[in-house]
């Protein structure tokens, strides 16, 4: 968890830390400051009273990079568009920005469409990250489309916000392949979903880059409510102590 995150922007195409790294959802500045001083390694703009993915204002996301001051990789979520109209659409209003990673919503009638998958990472080069919906299902094909369109990542999120957990409602068999299939296609990979900081050992053995979390760090577990620092210091205990027993 020492390596500076700036690095691992870079490194895609490397294989996955021994322990992943933290990705630390926020809606406002002060709530980035926080975040990145408590040791967050993904900074990441969304609005919470918006759904699973719900975008920020684009003066908004301008204001939380500034307060993470280069202290994390930052990305911002760009919305869940209905169709592959929306779908550039949401990903150019967030481009300019000066995120390092942009996040939009990918419904499976999309991921089947090259051409508009191709046509969405054209809109933030380098970039894109595809957000999955567990309860849609993840397909063995994904993470090679993805790759193929230009998308740079992509991720496992719960779309309802209902108290279950993304272990709740994908078996470990499907993250663990998804997450190879990731490491395979040269993508990063990220898991969310209702994520508490007890999941992450469990998670952690499927090799994920990054573990997302919102709620889980949040005072009374309410991903609407206020981040609590000591929480975010838990998780980050609990990935550093992984990267410990792994070099040991």
């Amino acid at each position: 968890m020492s390596e500076d995150p700036k690095r691992a922007v870079s490194n895609q195409s490397l294989p996955s830390p021994a322990a992943p790294r933290l990705l630390v959802s926020v809606r406002d500045a002060d709530e980035a400051g926080l975040a990145a001083g408590a040791g967050a390694d993904l900074v990441d703009a969304k609005d919470p009273d918006r759904g699973a993915l719900g975008a920020l204002p684009e003066a908004r996301v301008a204001a939380i990079l500034a307060a993470v001051k280069g202290r994390a990789a930052t990305s911002a979520v760009a919305g869940e568009p209905a169709g592959a109209a929306d779908l550039a659409r949401c990903v150019s209003a967030l481009s300019g920005t000066g995120a390092d990673f942009l996040k939009v919503a990918v419904p499976p009638d999309l991921r089947r469409s090259p051409a508009a998958l191709a046509a969405v990472a054209g809109a933030a080069p380098g970039r894109l990250i595809a957000v999955l919906f567990a309860e849609d299902g993840v397909a063995p094909g994904d993470p090679a489309a993805f790759a193929a369109a230009g998308f740079v990542g992509a991720m496992i999120d719960t779309a309802s916000k209902d108290g279950r957990r993304l272990t709740d409602i994908l078996a470990p068999a499907t993250l663990s392949a998804f997450c190879a299939g990731c490491r395979a296609q040269g993508l990063l990979a990220g898991l969310a979903g209702s994520l508490r900081v007890e999941d992450i050992a469990g998670l952690a053995v499927h090799r994920p880059d990054y573990l997302g979390f919102r709620g889980g760090l949040c005072r009374g577990g309410d991903r609407r409510g206020a981040l609590d620092a000591a929480r975010i210091g838990d998780a980050v205990a609990a990935l550093r102590a992984l990267g410990r027993r792994d070099a040991a």
